[in-house]
């Protein structure tokens, strides 16, 4: 039977701007699909798409198939086939909550067991559900939420081991236990007691980018094709209003306070004096030579933006402003970026800082891995590309090169991907410890100072990040974990915990009091991070899918002071509300009911489970300001809150807990 295909009334919005003929078939023109983007028709109430009766007929014969096909996967059956998956394997799209808990022996290094309440569940295999498979659902779950607050700065659906998606399906597997009747643990209702809507990822659907209202958008998981990488949505409607000269000096003098005691700390990628010298001439004089620089133009209102939004992520204000400011330095995207290649380097590298913290504009993923591309093919990552730069350009080229790298293990262990920047291909020394002023084109000066150095943290912090580079490589790689034998194993994970204590004594002292309210000059910043990387080192992986005792204990432990660490900071007022730290407060709370609800003999002798309920209740609290950001926040904070009733109405030692 010939279908016949639906075509709107005028051309779609994308060929209309590029003046491209137009199908006009619906719901995706050959263009637009050829091309692999979003095809957008009906762009206003007068537009009117035109359906021939035989193609409605069509439709509607489908729909009679289709629920007759769910009809029929809902007529209860039994079925010994279906095959086991991993946590880990994303291409099988059904979630794991729905697994019954196997009742044999779970993990391939424990004795057989008799039932599943005599067990610590195994990373290594659990069956997925036939009905979830026939009809392709994903109920609301932690594995889902997790999915959907990490999808923010990607474009792709895939998250890895380092992530913390395949611990969301275990958890939400071993929550069968506060089930009395073994059913699945199912969050249905949010803290207002309304029904949750499926958690389905709409891959047709365009992102909705608002930067006001960060909403959580499912349709992220869909591919981002690259000819659309750069585009900004608000750029098109933006009516330039803005000047340098309508800003109060004052204002622009706290927020570079911020900026470079926040984000450049973090990332040194610009060079403070060079460029408040350049700002402030600017701002005296618009016909400054340098204000006709696009390069320079699009530096000072990008730093602008990172810095007000940097504020506005620990102070929750409104982020009217910092957006205001990113429209602005999108105006000078395009010929900032022709201006060379270091140039362009540095100008995606100021979106993915900004994209840390307010998601409008490209996406986090896609801007690195185009950096890093950019990076590695002027070759920043080789030593001999420095020996006959002068000593302060080599130096400030290091500290790109070194923030992209940062940047890199960063995001891609938040999303368990590969690295865009492999640690064998780097053969350059990391920058200098030393200030601005002591760097000259021909050598650098040993400093008098007793306090630490500007780039104290900076190089500290880039030392956790080789840490966690290792932890994602030697721990959360499959391929890696296949090639260690059980003592191999145990002396890889003892190593990383003894750097990573390393990493925490060595901390520079005293830290810099440059802003009262910058997360990572106080010392409960690095006892969180130190905290957050044990978690990642010990959950279930792939190479330690089977946690002991000790490790249970460990990762108790670990998850329950983060989140005390987190919170200490919530009440100073010095805690950042991005969606990193979202995610990172959620994977605290996941190890932490994970500890709660898995089962092993002896595990009460270690495990307090009235310390651990409080500390669910204080991730509940933190999630209250997350939730005034992330619409997420307020559903992950009613999952919390379901599990910690349960638990504190369960029979605990009905389980020899």
């Amino acid at each position: 039977m010939l279908e016949l295909a639906a075509r709107a009334e005028s051309s779609c919005k994308r060929c209309h701007r590029r003046k491209k003929r137009c199908d006009k078939t619906l719901p995706q023109c050959q263009a637009c699909k050829h091309a692999k983007v979003a095809c957008s028709f009906l762009d206003d109430e007068t537009q009117v798409a035109s359906y021939p009766v035989a193609y409605v007929r069509g439709l509607e014969h489908r729909v009679k198939e289709l629920e007759q096909q769910v009809t029929a996967s809902l007529t209860p059956q039994t079925s010994h086939n279906d095959l086991p998956s991993h946590p880990w394997d994303q291409d099988n799209g059904s979630p794991l909550a729905e697994a019954p808990i196997p009742s044999g022996n779970i993990t391939n290094n424990s004795p057989p067991v008799h039932g599943a309440d005599d067990a610590i569940l195994s990373f290594d295999e659990f069956p997925i559900s036939p009905m979830l498979k026939a009809l392709g659902q994903k109920p609301d779950n932690l594995a889902e939420e997790l999915r959907l607050v990490s999808l923010e700065a990607a474009a792709e659906r895939y998250l890895g081991s380092s992530s913390g998606l395949p611990l969301a399906k275990l958890t939400q597997t071993v929550l069968r236990r506060l089930s009395p009747d073994q059913d699945g643990f199912v969050f249905d209702e949010d803290i207002n007691g309304n029904k949750h809507q499926s958690c389905d990822l709409n891959t047709n659907a365009i992102p909705n980018l608002n930067p006001i209202s960060f909403e959580m958008n499912p349709s992220l998981s869909s591919p981002m094709p690259l000819s659309s990488l750069f585009a900004n949505p608000t750029i098109d409607e933006y009516e330039d209003t803005t000047g340098l000269t309508l800003i109060e000096p004052t204002h622009i003098s706290y927020i570079l306070e911020f900026y470079f005691a926040h984000s450049h700390t973090l990332y040194p990628i610009i060079r403070k004096n060079d460029f408040e010298e350049v700002l402030w001439r600017v701002y005296a004089n618009p016909l400054d030579p340098l204000a006709q620089s696009p390069l320079w133009q699009f530096r000072i209102w990008m730093i602008l933006a990172i810095g007000s939004t940097t504020y506005c992520s620990v102070s929750l204000m409104d982020e009217t402003e910092p957006v205001k400011f990113f429209n602005k330095a999108m105006t000078y995207f395009e010929p900032a970026m022709g201006c060379g290649d270091l140039a362009g380097l540095e100008v995606l590298m100021l979106q993915v800082s900004y994209s840390f913290f307010n998601k409008i504009g490209p996406n986090t993923w896609f801007l690195v891995g185009v950096a890093a591309r950019m990076a590695t093919g002027m070759g920043l990552h080789t030593s001999e590309v420095y020996q006959s730069l002068a000593v302060d350009v080599a130096e400030q080229q290091k500290r790109i090169f070194f923030s992209l790298y940062m940047m890199d293990r960063v995001v891609s262990l938040a999303l368990g991907r590969p690295f865009a920047i492999q640690d064998d291909d780097i053969t350059v020394e990391p920058f200098a410890d030393a200030d601005d002023e002591d760097i000259n084109p021909n050598t650098i000066k040993t400093s008098t100072k007793l306090e630490p150095s500007t780039m104290a943290v900076p190089l500290h912090i880039l030392a956790l990040r080789r840490i966690a580079s290792d932890i994602g490589t030697l721990v959360h790689s499959p391929k890696h974990a296949e090639r260690q034998s059980q003592e191999t194993q145990n002396q890889t994970i003892q190593e990383l915990h003894r750097r990573l204590v390393e990493w925490r004594r060595s901390m520079p002292f005293p830290l810099p009091d440059l802003q009262s309210k910058v997360p990572h000059l106080c010392t409960s910043w690095f006892d969180l991070n130190y905290y957050l990387h044990i978690i990642m080192l010990y959950r279930p992986s792939p190479l330690n899918p089977n946690l002991d005792v000790s490790g249970m204990r460990i990762l108790a432990d670990a998850s329950g002071m983060a989140i005390r660490q987190a919170i200490n900071m919530h009440r100073q007022n010095r805690f950042a509300y991005n969606w990193l730290n979202l995610v990172a407060v959620f994977n605290s709370a996941l190890s932490l009911m994970y500890t709660c609800s898995a089962q092993a003999e002896n595990l009460s002798l270690v495990m307090d489970h009235a310390k651990a309920l409080a500390d669910l209740d204080l991730a509940v609290e933190l999630l209250d300001s997350f939730g005034e950001k992330f619409p997420s926040a307020k559903k992950i904070q009613g999952m919390i809150r379901a599990v910690t009733e349960r638990l504190g109405v369960y029979n605990i030692s009905s389980v020899r807990f």
